[in-house]
């Protein structure tokens, strides 16, 4: 189980002795079956190949996977089963290298397996026995003259057996079938290969004949005793279960299964030639007949020796009598019979073992510490294993680490080049460390050693991550609590010396880093100056480094100057290193010649290096002394040892196979394991294609384990196994060998990127499930199958090499769940975690690292549940810098800023950011697919899931600081790239930079030319440059090269007062420059590619801007006396002149609309004339439009992208033109003495974004009210430009101070999405039936929301302030007052005033539930009934009620006095019942019980609560509540059925009534209880608290909002509120939530129990997230705004009312029941009753 509060852990010991042995470093004391990780279900099947293929072919295809992943799910462990017989041509299962690997197999599974080892399918056939590999010399000349005695033909054994005196005795070995039959592995030839395959099967079956001839006439003469013989006698089978089952301790065989599979008259079945699969059979007397020597050895075997060890132990053996067919035998439908029983029974004997041998372990997963330390040990084991010398340098060490006598210690340095066995030698002193010193000091003593391999875990190369874990194991260890991780680095230092000084002579610590040239550069680590110099007595420090890597060993000499600290491992001497060899040679039974050892002394005369050594002998261990050995049998380095070493590798186990099986190890990030490097090879159709020539196509597609086993078995020490939580690694053994392995295998980067891709595939999950991938193999593999074999005919060819075939691979999710009922139990899948994400960016897969990695609301869930938020932000960071999105960016920003709620609250995710990304996702569409993965995972864990969210975004935009002001900053322009920008400065610089890094990427110095301007080219392609001295740069914008300069020349009079005249502005086309100096008639155009200026435009007037059309055809001139010309870019011909009737100004902008064929030109005061362009020649005006007002000064021009709206900004004013209309759409004008600086229109052309002087904000607004929605402040000082990019809908800001902000418009026009009314929601209605919300804000106006949408639909304007409002049933109707003493009667579906009463002041309004009749409450004046659909009133009452309600029957309105509780008749008006309290008591809060219409509660002063009965008029139950309960009572809420009363006081509990028993339970709140609200069917309650000030939160949320489910008073729900809530509300219908806000905004929720999970989340996603896709909800609807009648309908007067003359309605006599309608009448009745849901119940008869 997870404990509460994932990762949190006292500093102090578990009671896992293990886990104290692990922190305490004693390696030796850790033995391998008590390492809790690495740990997996390893299963060897036992079994003959043949009569078995059936059975293991169904567990293969149908049961393992799902044992897989029921041990994946429930244990996070992995289940293999180890049957080397699978993918094997028959013809190699009597191979002696086979039985060889497969008893070493069988032995490492009852090692290692977690639970089942060994599962046995004995069946009728005893088998073959084995051909001896090896015989030493003396047995096998003994067997060969006993042979000669028998008068048996030798020659054969002569011939395959040869002597080898390398062997240790002397042996015969037999020679390899490669060898003997040539071409035998010659695949493509397939007819040769059968006659090979049949002449092996006659030499075996005759060597196994003399064998046993031989072997039987020595046994009888004694001469070889049994034990000997055995070996030449028996089966695989035998063998296999002589060793698991008789050697083995009886407890141990619990984990052991054998099934037995007997056939009943089986023998009258032989001659059949399908029942030789079955049994074993020989030919007597041209007569198939069973074996019956075998049979004896089978039933020896079966049913003696078995049964022994049953009778002595827990072995499991199930048997099975099986009856033949009579006449097919053993035929295919009994067979599937016996095999579908077998699968059922293997399955719940897998399960019921791994059920009781293996136990949960969570603690790896709930303590990162202990998973690093852990980690960290299994490698020490590993590399210690493999140190084979004890050296001096391991004395020296030893020495230093025992105690001393000096008062202070430094640091040790071992330091070595290359494969000079440093890590090694630490891995063993680590290993011997806790021992030398309990040897020296005495048992008592209790050391604690820490080991670091650094650069070897994930987190093992930054520094603060390795200072950490040592502190943390270093306060867990001396029982020192430490509170917090320091968050500076030199204070983690501080702690460390701290931490160091707790150590005692009795408790002294040992601290060994390895391979300190590894750690990262962050935060300065080689720099060292972190490693304390200065040493306690108690503790010892040792490292080791590279003696040349980054100055590191330099940096010690300086730090420490005694040369006794510092120990140079170095090549060894040769003599040691012959010595070392021999004695390697020697523990294998191997040794080499005299002549041999020539070439093995050459070799280490030339390299000593411990690598080297080991790499010779690996060659020479497999020297024969036959065989011819030279100066190339080995190599004189490391580097072509190892090459050599994987080139013999690649021609044992086939190029394709280990290339890629070496290179998908090299490239995963932490290493791969046995199952997963399996589950790979078996999906790349290109290794399958090298190695299935050998076997069948079948499902599932799989290669064959014993390629892994051979593999691992060739790189023993080379390449080692690495536990990382519960899962065993392949890794290599030490750098070098990785950097060999990558240059040989991974330098195609195509294949690198197919590689990848296939290993993102395969941690996604592509392929698991049953999911069929197709096989690709080449045609010319095929013409070696036989086409019997494969059951393939030639028109079948082509569709098998293109056929799909199941490869087995497991599923993958993020987390495998242990119960589905409890979310939070579960084990990770950290190999998802840690390889996928690693793989997608390298593979280029940019959508599946979206919406599969980072966009996977699991992904997210899960990492911040394991307490590795930060490291989320990281791959949030590395997904951002590779694909530039925006949304990755924007949900990275959002989860900091959510940091600590989710870490203390991680259930509360999926609603957190909900709110957050519902304002935004219609901008920010790819967050859709985080929302959506929130709706449907995130209710597991919250109930709570946000509808329509009405947070503000918080938003910081990128900031780049260019200069000190300004004043020095000529331009800014956004690029293609979303953070790239290019500015020039005054002084000639022209700088591109990356804001988001504040990088400078490159830069032009304009040979200290003052710059005037820059633009670049539509493509980017070229930067131009305006410069004082009239010239124009063009620069290669990506070299940032000079292309050429131009000087730009004006007319014969041009500047200004007759001075030197300047560039005035230049403009650029696709392919041309167009620049004009001051007070010239004249255009310079150049030509860009070829830098040199083409001709002048000579125009009529001074020029004063141009524009180019978007094709690159026409320039527009316009120029004073508001005068445009057109001219022929190409041909440089003048085309037409027009000039608008506003002649007195000058063209400020001209914009070509070219949609429409239009132009038009925009003078300095904002006049507007617009041309048809259609007919070039003679353009046509169209419209004219005077926009001259008192401030016309015109600052910013611009046309929106679809070319619709035209956004005019002047100082005082903006103003927006329609284009298909050519009217004015609108106008906002500035406030008094507020000027704007700028203003530009969003990427729809909703809003509007603008800056005003002397301010540091931006504003939007939207178009359509007019509403400022968003106020956003740049700290960096005052706004005085903006500039937007068209590109990516960004806007770049420039402050007074010379600050840069790049600002994303979508996420700015977010902010307009959401409606508010301005005012605190005091009150909200919700009708019966409909999706619609209507509020009221204490204001003069009614809105009606659309609940779907989260938008203002319509707004009903009122006289006065609204104060009361109610809707009938079905909510078309609804009546309001407000304090101007009116009613109104509405309908709600055309906003039409129906009718309006004035006259009295109402206090509360009531509807009755068949929507016939309204009441009207007044405090002064008597109340009235009325009927609603004449307006007509029914009765006056008299008496003065507060917090009335009608009851269900609509017969008495019942209501409360100071110290009465009245029943009022709705007919006559008159007290019908009563209850009076006594004196003195007062009546403080009365409810209505839902489901029993009849019975009112009330809590009276006395703090006393009662049940009323209204028809007996009596009280039913009484509740005593504890003394001074009610002092600061809140609210009051009654369930349904009436058992249960929720009561808030005010406080942070929550108090709960049973009203039936007067027992009251108090369940403690988040906070301080402010709104409660209690469910319709009583399940349920919802409230709103305030966090205590004592709370840290980062968010700014101060309220939260969390639903308690009743029955177990547990929260299932919570979300912050970021803004003030003023109104909590619950619908009828479906428990949705409604929270009103200060701002008059509205929030909507909707709880998701589990309870009803399918339904809820249906609802919860049915209208809200489909609003994002439609794309006809991109535009807004228009807000309806309906007035009110200004003349009353009615006036009422004391007991009257009179009509006025023009209402609808004449005025009948009081007295009588009803009147007869006029026309008129006839009207208004018919449109408020065809509204009114007209019900059968109405009013009783009078009395």
């Amino acid at each position: 189980m997870w404990p509460t509060g994932v990762g949190s852990r006292l500093p102090c010991p578990r009671d896992s002795s293990l886990r104290r042995v692990a922190l305490c470093g004693n390696v030796l004391a850790m033995s391998p079956h008590h390492v809790p990780t690495g740990k997996s279900v390893r299963v060897f099947m036992c079994a003959n190949p043949d009569d078995t293929e059936a059975e293991r072919n169904a567990l293969r295809e149908h049961v393992y996977p799902k044992l897989r992943e029921f041990c994946r799910e429930n244990y996070g462990i992995e289940f293999q089963v180890v049957d080397l017989y699978w993918g094997i041509k028959p013809e190699e299962w009597d191979s002696p290298e086979l039985h060889r690997i497969r008893m070493r197999l069988l032995e490492e599974c009852l090692r290692t397996s977690a639970g089942p080892c060994f599962v046995a399918l004995v069946g009728e056939k005893y088998g073959s026995i084995q051909i001896p590999g090896e015989v030493e010399s003396s047995e096998f000349e003994m067997i060969l003259d006993a042979a000669v005695e028998a008068k048996l033909d030798t020659r054969i054994l002569e011939e395959w057996y040869c002597r080898d005196e390398n062997a240790v005795p002397p042996a015969y070995y037999l020679k390899p079938k490669s060898e003997m039959l040539k071409n035998y592995h010659n695949a493509m030839d397939y007819t040769n290969n059968s006659q090979k395959d049949k002449m092996w099967q006659n030499i075996s079956e005759e060597i196994k004949k003399i064998f046993k001839t031989a072997v039987s006439l020595l046994q009888g003469k004694g001469t070889m005793n049994y034990n000997q013989a055995k070996r030449f006698f028996c089966s695989a089978i035998e063998d296999e279960l002589d060793f698991a089952l008789g050697k083995q301790m009886p407890a141990f065989l619990k984990n052991c299964v054998c099934y037995i599979r007997k056939i009943a008259n089986f023998d009258r079945h032989a001659k059949l030639p399908e029942m030789g699969r079955y049994m074993d059979t020989i030919v007597e007397n041209d007569k198939v007949v069973r074996n019956q020597e075998a049979h004896e050895r089978l039933i020896k075997l079966r049913d003696e020796f078995i049964p022994t060890v049953v009778a002595s132990s827990n072995f499991r053996v199930y048997t099975s009598v099986t009856h033949c067919d009579m006449k097919l035998g053993y035929s295919q439908e009994v067979e599937n019979h016996y095999v579908e029983g077998l699968c059922k029974q293997f399955y719940e004997d897998m399960v019921d073992i791994i059920q009781a041998a293996v136990q949960q372990n969570f603690d790896t997963e709930t303590d990162p510490l202990y998973d690093e330390v852990l980690q960290h040990l299994s490698l020490c084991k590993t590399y210690a294993s493999f140190y084979e010398h004890r050296c001096e340098a391991l004395n020296m060490i030893h020495k230093y680490i025992l105690p001393s006598k000096a008062g202070r210690m430094n640091p040790l340095i071992v330091y070595g080049g290359p494969c000079t066995g440093k890590t090694l030698l630490l891995a063993e002193v680590a290993k011997q460390a806790y021992a030398w010193l309990q040897q020296e000091m005495g048992q008592d003593t209790d050391p604690v050693v820490i080991v670091r391999f650094l650069g070897s875990t994930e987190v093992g190369s930054e520094l603060r991550s390795v200072l950490q874990s040592i502190c943390k194991q270093i306060a867990i260890n001396y029982r020192c609590l430490v509170h917090s991780n320091p968050h500076k680095i030199h204070d983690l230092k501080e702690l460390l010396v701290n931490l160091m000084n707790e150590s005692s002579f009795h408790r002294p610590l040992i601290i060994i880093l390895d391979a300190v040239e590894q750690l990262s550069d962050s935060d300065e680590a080689r720099k060292l100056w972190w490693l304390p110099i200065n040493l306690p007595r108690s503790v010892r420090i040792v490292v080791s480094t590279l003696p040349n890597k980054h100055g590191i060993l330099q940096k010690m000499r300086c730090l420490i100057h005694d040369e006794d600290n510092y120990v140079e491992l170095m090549q060894r001497d040769r003599k040691m290193c012959s010595q070392i060899l021999k004695h390697q040679l020697l523990k294998v039974k191997r040794k080499v010649t005299s002549g041999q050892q020539i070439y093995v002394n050459e070799a280490l005369a030339k390299c000593t290096l411990p690598m080297f050594v080991n790499l010779i002998f690996r060659e020479v261990m497999h020297w024969r002394s036959h065989k011819d050995v030279d100066d190339s049998s080995l190599c004189v380095t490391v580097h072509e040892s190892i090459e050599q070493l994987f080139w013999s590798l690649e021609n044992k186990l086939g190029s394709r196979f280990v290339v890629r099986a070496l290179g998908y190890i090299t490239m995963a990030k932490t290493g791969l394991s046995e199952m997963e490097l399996e589950d790979i090879l078996s999906l790349d159709n290109s290794v399958l294609s090298e190695i299935i020539v050998s076997t069948n196509l079948q499902n599932p597609l799989r290669i064959s384990y014993i390629l892994i086993a051979k593999l691992k078995e060739e790189l023993n020490g080379y390449l080692v196994e690495r536990q990382v939580r519960n899962v065993t690694l392949l890794v290599w053994a030490n750098r070098h060998l990785q950097l060999i392995a990558q240059k040989l295998y991974l330098s195609n980067e195509e294949d690198v990127h197919q590689m990848h891709s296939l290993l993102a595939e395969y941690f996604l999950g592509v392929w698991s499930g049953g999911r069929r991938k197709i096989f690709h193999c080449e045609s010319n593999h095929f013409g070696s199958l036989d086409k019997n074999q494969m059951n393939l005919n030639h028109c079948e060819k082509s569709s098998v090499e293109e056929s799909s075939f199941d490869r087995q691979t497991p599923e993958q999710p993020w987390v495998f769940q242990c119960n589905s009922l409890e979310p939070d139990i579960f084990f990770v899948n950290h190999r998802k975690m840690t390889e996928l994400l690693h793989h997608l960016t390298r593979s280029g897969r940019t959508d599946d690292l979206m919406f599969g990695v980072i966009m996977n609301f699991s992904w997210l869930y899960t990492m911040i549940k394991i307490g590795q938020f930060n490291r989320a932000l990281s791959d949030i960071d590395v997904a951002y810098n590779y694909s530039q999105e925006k949304e990755l960016k924007f949900l990275a920003s959002t989860l900091r800023s959510i940091k600590l709620k989710v870490m203390k609250n991680p259930s509360s995710l999926s609603a957190e950011l909900q709110q957050r990304l519902l304002p935004v996702v219609t901008s920010l569409p790819k967050l859709r697919h985080l929302l959506l993965e929130c709706d449907k995972d995130g209710p597991k864990y919250c109930s709570i899931v946000p509808l329509h969210s009405s947070m503000d975004v918080t938003y910081s935009p990128e900031r780049l600081p260019l200069c000190l002001s300004y004043m020095q900053i000529v331009e800014v322009l956004p690029t293609f790239s979303p953070g790239i920008v290019i500015a020039a400065l005054e002084n000639g610089s022209i700088s591109t930079w990356d804001v988001e890094t504040h990088q400078l990427l490159r830069q032009i110095d304009t040979a200290h030319s003052v710059v005037l301007g820059i633009k670049l080219t539509s493509d980017e392609k070229y930067l131009v440059v305006a410069t004082t001295k009239n010239t124009l740069l063009v620069y290669d914008n990506h070299k940032s090269c000079l292309l050429s300069e131009v000087e730009i020349k004006g007319s014969k009079h041009c500047g200004v007062g007759g001075g030197v005249a300047f560039i005035n502005g230049f403009t650029l086309s696709s392919n041309h420059a167009l620049a004009w100096l001051e007070a010239s008639k004249d255009v310079n155009v150049i030509d860009l590619l070829f830098g040199w200026p083409l001709y002048q435009f000579h125009c009529w007037y001074e020029v004063t801007c141009v524009q180019c059309s978007p094709d690159g055809v026409y320039a527009f001139c316009g120029q004073y006396l508001n005068t445009t010309t057109i001219f022929n870019l190409g041909s440089g011909e003048k085309l037409s002149t027009v000039t608008s009737e506003f002649s007195g100004g000058f063209v400020k902008s001209i914009l070509i609309l070219d949609t429409l064929q239009e132009m038009v030109m925009i003078d300095n005061e904002g006049n507007l004339s617009v041309w048809n362009t259609e007919e070039v020649t003679n353009p046509q005006i169209i419209e004219d439009f005077d926009c001259r007002g008192e401030d016309n000064e015109v600052v910013s021009i611009e046309l929106s992208e679809d070319q619709r709206a035209i956004l005019i900004c002047k100082a005082r004013s903006i103003e927006v033109l329609d284009t298909d209309l050519w009217k004015m759409a609108e106008k906002f004008k500035a406030k008094r003495n507020e000027r704007f600086v700028s203003a530009v229109l969003t990427k729809t052309a909703e809003c509007i974004v603008a800056s005003m002087e002397n301010t540091s904000a931006i504003f939007v607004w939207r178009r359509d009210s007019g509403q400022c929605m968003a106020s956003l402040e740049e700290i960096s000082g005052s706004i005085v430009k903006l500039v937007k990019s068209n590109h990516h809908n960004l806007l770049l800001s420039l402050t007074t101070s010379g600050v840069v902000s790049i600002w994303d418009i979508d996420i700015i026009t977010a902010m307009s999405n959401i409606d508010k009314t301005g005012k605190p929601i005091h009150n909200l209605l919700l009708p019966g039936r409909g999706e619609l919300i209507y509020t009221l804000d204490r204001s003069e106006a009614v809105h009606k929301w659309n609940f779907s949408t989260g938008f203002i639909e319509t707004v009903f304007k009122h006289e006065g302030i609204v104060e009361n409002c109610v809707l009938t049933s079905s909510g078309d109707l609804m009546v309001t007052s407000d304090d101007k003493c009116s009613q109104y009667v509405w309908h709600t579906a055309t906003g039409e005033n129906i009718f309006r009463i004035n006259g009295q002041k109402i206090s509360q309004l009531l509807i009755t539930h068949n929507d016939q009749f309204v009441v009207s409450l007044c405090e002064q004046n008597a109340s009235r009934v009325w009927r609603l659909a004449t307006g007509h009133k029914v009765c006056n009452i008299l008496v003065a009620l507060q917090n009335a309600f009608i009851t269900t029957a609509n017969t008495f309105l019942i209501g409360m006095t100071k110290n009465k509780l009245l029943a009022v008749s709705l007919w006559s008006g008159s007290v019908t019942k009563k209850f009076c309290c006594d004196d003195g008591t007062s009546i403080v809060n009365v409810k209505l019980i839902p489901d029993c219409p009849d019975y009112v509660v009330f809590i009276t002063s006395t703090e006393t609560v009662y049940i009323w009965s209204v028809a007996e008029e009596s009280i039913c139950r009484r509740v005593q509540l504890p003394t001074n309960f009610l002092k600061t009572l809140e609210d009051f809420q009654i369930s349904p059925n009436g058992k249960l009363g929720i009561v808030s006081r005010g406080d942070e509990n929550i108090n709960v009534l049973d009203l039936h028993s007067g027992k009251l339970r108090i369940v403690h709140a988040s906070g301080v209880v402010w709104r409660q609200r209690l469910s319709r069917d009583g399940r349920y309650l919802v409230y709103i608290c305030f966090r205590n000030g004592d709370d840290d939160d980062d968010s700014g949320a101060a309220s939260s909002l969390i639903v308690m489910r009743l029955a177990d008073g547990k929260s299932i729900g919570s979300c912050s509120l970021y803004k003030t809530p003023t109104f909590l509300g619950l619908s009828q219908r479906h428990l949705n939530i409604i929270v009103g806000f200060e701002d008059g905004s509205l929030g909507t929720y909707t709880v998701v129990d589990r309870v009803d999970a399918a339904l809820k989340i249906k609802i919860a996603t049915s209208n809200s997230r489909q609003i994002v896709n439609n794309a006809s909800q991109k535009v807004r609807p228009k807000c309806g705004t309906f007035p009110f009648k200004t003349i009353a309908d009615c006036v009422w007067r004391e007991s009257t009312e009179v009509f006025s003359r023009d209402s609808p309605i004449n005025v009948s006599d009081s007295g009588e029941a009803e009147t007869t309608p006029t026309k008129k009448q006839n009207y208004c009745y018919d449109r408020v009753c065809s509204a009114i849901d007209c019900r059968s119940q109405g009013f009783p008869s009078a009395n």
